[in-house]
């Protein structure tokens, strides 16, 4: 791994996509000026409509439509390395998206995707989530490598299973896009975050959606950046805007190396 400059790009989406849309192109430059080399964008920056249903009508076919459009030219423009947080394609089930994370070069090229695996569902506390009614689990385990770095993918409730991380080993850098609630969020969310930095000896990168949506929903935030110790290098609590924090190749090793754990696992 090479030292570089991430950034977290945590938003309150709404929903009217092209508002999103120049939101995330705003966030995204502003990480840009601010030296980051990769940017991370939160899970369903384009649209957190009244109803589950409403991203239906915005899902697009992989390599075309206005999303991915903007995507592709934002990551050419501020010249950075953009995981593009989830935006919904196209699925052959009927009344069903793919949640997908893709991922373009500096030249704006798509050079990954993943489609979510593991879909949240909650009840409890007058709260009811059931993402496998609108969206369609992926199938296959990420294997991504970006500026010649091999590097995990994960969609926010995949963040509950490290076996899901582990399939990914070897890595150096995990990137998370998000939209945990506030009552899991609370809970949860940092505790999960540095334990899979630290059982992974890895960077984590996560982004989030953080606050109270236009649909009333509330989401936590407090997008971070991890280090392999576990030390958290930078967080937002709540609202929109940009974290940013080196990820140092020195610092990987020196974990790595006195404290070889991933060359003594077993299983």
């Amino acid at each position: 791994m090479k030292t570089l400059r991430a950034a977290a790009i945590q938003m309150v989406s709404g929903i009217n996509p092209e508002v999103n849309i120049r939101t995330m192109q705003r966030l995204v430059r502003e990480a840009a000026a601010q030296g980051a080399d990769w940017v991370l964008l939160p899970e369903y920056w384009p649209i957190m409509g009244r109803q589950d249903t409403d991203k239906l009508a915005i899902a697009e076919t992989l390599g075309n439509g206005r999303l991915q459009n903007a995507l592709s030219e934002t990551a050419r423009e501020c010249r950075v390395t953009l995981f593009g947080g989830t935006i919904p394609l196209q699925s052959p089930d009927p009344g069903k998206v793919m949640n997908t994370l893709p991922v373009y070069n500096r030249n704006g090229e798509l050079i990954h995707h993943y489609h979510k695996m593991h879909l949240f569902g909650f009840s409890g506390l007058s709260e009811r989530y059931s993402e496998a009614d609108t969206i369609s689990a992926g199938t296959s385990v990420p294997d991504c490598r970006a500026d010649d770095i091999k590097t995990a993918l994960g969609t926010c409730y995949d963040l509950r299973f490290p076996e899901f991380f582990r399939a990914q080993q070897p890595f150096d850098i995990l990137l998370l896009p998000a939209a945990f609630t506030y009552t899991t969020g609370k809970a949860h969310w940092e505790l999960l975050l540095r334990a899979r930095a630290v059982e992974n000896q890895c960077y984590i990168v996560a982004a989030g959606q953080g606050g109270i949506h236009e649909s009333g929903r509330r989401t936590f935030g407090h997008s971070m950046i991890i280090d392999p110790w576990g030390d958290v290098l930078a967080v937002l609590p709540e609202g929109e805007g940009v974290i940013t924090a080196e990820l140092d190749a020195t610092r990987l090793q020196s974990v790595r190396t006195r404290l070889p754990a991933l060359q003594h696992r077993i299983l």
